[in-house]
């Protein structure tokens, strides 16, 4: 799984030019699903972005997580994070799993994204053509992907 993590001071998601939904202060989180992905995936990342100590405390060090801030998180598919770029100019996406593979995960993920947060996630429409509004915060941007562990 590779998720890119934006810090943001609000975010939504249009479909067919109505809110779909949105967020206040909190993590928009990108989410790109390929073959190689499990349930182990799914729980080591959804606890990494629970954890991620990327909120400013008092003195304005980044410090505080997502549930200490008790802000909110989005959860967006996105298939086009596992594009490659190796040749020519068109990108191939054949790492990112077809949606038989891939929603059950996505959901899984976002269930124990959830769980971590002890509050209710808000999404995209896994498929679905998005708009995807943010004001990022900082800008503080945060790349993970399960198999890349830095």
């Amino acid at each position: 799984m590779r998720a890119v993590i934006q810090r943001v001071q609000k975010a939504r998601v249009e479909i067919h030019q109505k809110t779909y939904s949105s967020i206040n202060k909190g993590l928009l989180v990108m989410l790109g699903v390929e073959n190689a992905d499990s349930d182990q995936d799914i729980d080591w990342l959804a606890g990494k972005i629970c954890r991620l100590r990327i909120f400013n405390d008092n003195e304005g060090t980044m410090n505080l997580s997502v549930n200490e801030i008790n802000g909110e998180i989005m959860v967006v598919s996105q298939f086009t994070l596992h594009a490659s770029t190796k040749k020519g100019n068109r990108p191939s996406y054949i790492k990112a799993s077809k949606p038989d593979h891939a929603i059950p995960l996505y959901e899984k993920f976002i269930t124990a994204i959830g769980t971590y947060l002890h509050r209710e996630v808000q999404t995209g429409v896994f498929g679905a053509m998005m708009k995807v509004h943010l004001i990022n915060d900082g800008p503080v941007t945060i790349i993970i992907d399960t198999k890349n562990k830095e």
